[in-house]
């Protein structure tokens, strides 16, 4: 094991992908800080308090993105190359050889996150330091374990499909659908509970009585709806984005859960692969 993950993380560190993805989510984060700390300047007379956490996990949506790409691309470069083959051959066991592949892709996606925080700090000349206190570490700690969980996730369908291409599109289409799914629910989550119409008058438009919203969840569903943002990485990465963690705790015992439950099925599958 201690060979193989020497081998990985020394090809990881002279990755082009690597470097490429780690500079492209430090630009990503600098530029939507320093875009939203832009309007927060324009909007002072508003009165709204903006504060640095309100806009500090825009990498929320990105990392999962860029995992998915980076693995494939990684775990595909092994099979096209003949490399876990290779090691195979030479007397590795399968599970060795696919936990080296989990920690570099865990390695690679932790670089990401710090990548994310640090373009994150170019708010402060303009925001101020976090006004939550020790609640940015609680937030921090469900960015690390959403992380893990997408590394785990993507190293999974990565070391699965043996054709690069098709790996990549695979990883992509299941983190699209996904964070598509955390969206609509999220947005259904947000439905207020009662609506006020708008009416036009001489006067001008005005805000109507208000009336029961029909679009608004409640009972049982709602608590599913919640679930299902508190299960998936991708609807963890909205609530973070959002600024609107409701069950940390619950968050990361789910990402926990499915780092374990991914790495567990991805060993036995690997195990049984034909890499003729």
């Amino acid at each position: 094991m201690r060979k193989l993950l020497s081998a990985d993380f020394y090809r990881l560190g002279r990755d082009k992908a690597f470097w490429t993805g780690a500079l492209a989510m430090l630009a990503y984060t600098v530029g939507a800080m320093l875009g939203n700390c832009h309007q927060a300047m324009e909007d002072v007379e508003s009165g709204f308090p903006y504060a640095l956490e309100i806009f500090y996990f825009v990498y929320a949506f990105p990392i999962g993105l860029l995992i998915s790409v980076f693995t494939s691309l990684f775990l595909g470069s092994e099979y096209s190359d003949g490399t876990i083959r290779n090691k195979l051959v030479v007397g590795h066991k399968r599970s060795d050889v696919y936990l080296s592949k989990l920690f570099a892709n865990i390695a690679f996606s932790l670089i990401l996150l710090f990548f994310g925080l640090l373009g994150g700090l170019c708010g402060i000349p303009f925001l101020g330091l976090w006004k939550v206190g020790n609640m940015i570490w609680v937030y921090l700690l469900v960015s690390v374990f959403f992380t893990v969980s997408y590394a785990a996730v993507f190293t999974l369908t990565g070391m699965l499909c043996t054709n690069k291409a098709v790996s990549a599109v695979l990883a992509i289409l299941l983190f699209l659908i996904l964070f598509i799914l955390s969206f609509h629910v999220y947005a259904g989550l947000m439905e207020p509970e009662v609506s006020h119409g708008l009416l036009i008058t001489k006067e001008g438009m005005q805000m109507g009585d208000p009336s029961p919203n029909p679009n608004y969840i409640s009972g049982l569903e709602r608590e599913i709806y919640q679930f299902i943002i508190d299960v998936l990485p991708t609807g963890q990465c909205i609530q973070l984005e959002e600024f609107s963690v409701q069950h940390p705790l619950r968050m990361m015992i789910s990402s926990l859960v499915i780092a374990v439950g991914t790495t567990v099925c991805g060993i036995w599958a690997f195990g049984r692969k034909d890499l003729k």
